[in-house]
């Protein structure tokens, strides 16, 4: 049995692409600039400072080994240990430095000062995700090394860190899979904190109360669910139910049965090959017209129409890649 977490990020096609690690001796400051990518960063031995230079935190992040920090890109943002030295770009500081590990620091040369090892990256996601997970998380998420994670992080972002900087065979992949289970890791930790998520899908997930419907209609999305039968399923009145659901998920229960029914719609016409009148039945809908207007009416294009722009979007990038194959 899958659950809805689970269903989420498969529709969000997420894809864990790590960065290169970083090994700092003695005073530094790097600037990074924003991505808009959902990112990661961790301190895996030593100690540093993230600055966001904003509103998003109250102060500066001080990671100690095994914090990781989970946040949207969207803005700029200082690492380093010391304000006694001059703030240097990080895009410079690493495309400078030669083989998988960049070197950094007043002291780098000498050896001499703290030493600071970390390594990061960022999540890919399909428009979907952008629209799912970025709306679902904090701006920025610091997870402690003190946490009931913290051997479990750990172990992660010390063979992270390996693969990221070894030669073997297939390192690259293992360096994937493990960031991959480290995000995840770090989504559970986000669902744990159930009270520091905004309103949405995520802290839905979270909410014990309402799981037993949430899962309900993951199960069986197709099916004509009443209210009173998710709330039954809740332990809950249909008043109740439905006033708890809107508080944590930000919209009603039958609305937000709507809006997954509309995302594996968008899958399925995106990645599969399927009648539209197969795709409406799978999802509940007794006739293709019906469907096609909750379709277009979600997403403000027909069914049909969202299928073509898919596949010539997704034409459009096989010419690069198979041109670079050839090359």
């Amino acid at each position: 049995m899958t659950d809805p977490l689970t269903d989420t990020l498969a529709l969000t096609e997420a894809r864990c692409h790590v960065s290169r690690g970083f090994e700092a001796i003695g005073e530094w400051a790097l600037r990074y600039p924003a991505t808009n990518r959902l990112k990661f960063t961790a301190a895996v031995e030593g100690t540093c400072w993230i600055d966001f230079d904003d509103e998003l935190t109250s102060g500066r992040i001080e990671l100690e080994p095994g914090d990781i920090v989970l946040f949207d890109g969207r803005h700029e943002f200082v690492k380093g240990n010391s304000d006694a030295v001059p703030v240097e770009d990080a895009v410079a500081a690493f495309g400078a430095a030669d083989g998988p590990i960049a070197r950094f620091g007043s002291g780098v040369t000498t050896g001499v000062g703290p030493r600071v090892v970390g390594v990061g990256g960022h999540v890919s996601l399909n428009r979907t995700g952008e629209e799912l997970l970025m709306r679902a998380l904090p701006p920025v998420t610091h997870l402690r090394a003190t946490d009931e994670r913290a051997a479990t992080f750990r172990w992660l972002l010390n063979r992270l860190l390996h693969e990221a900087s070894t030669s073997e065979p297939g390192a690259s992949l293992a360096a994937a899979d493990v960031a991959h289970l480290l995000f995840l890791e770090a989504l559970r930790a986000c669902v744990a904190e159930v009270g520091a998520l905004p309103v949405g899908w995520l802290r839905a997930i979270a909410d014990e109360r309402i799981a037993p419907a949430l899962r309900l209609m993951h199960e069986q999305p197709g099916r004509a669910w009443q209210l009173e039968e998710l709330a039954r399923a809740a332990a809950m009145s249909r008043t109740t139910f439905a006033e708890r659901f809107r508080s944590v998920a930000g919209v009603p229960p039958l609305t937000y049965l709507l809006n997954w029914r509309m995302r594996l719609a968008e899958r399925a016409l995106r990645d599969g090959d399927q009648p539209l009148s197969a795709v409406a039945h799978t999802l509940g809908y007794t006739s293709d017209s019906a469907f096609s207007n909750a379709f277009k009416r979600v997403n403000g294009v027909a069914p049909r129409r969202y299928r073509e722009a898919a596949r010539a979007a997704r034409e459009a990038r096989m010419v690069p890649e198979m041109d670079e194959a050839t090359a």
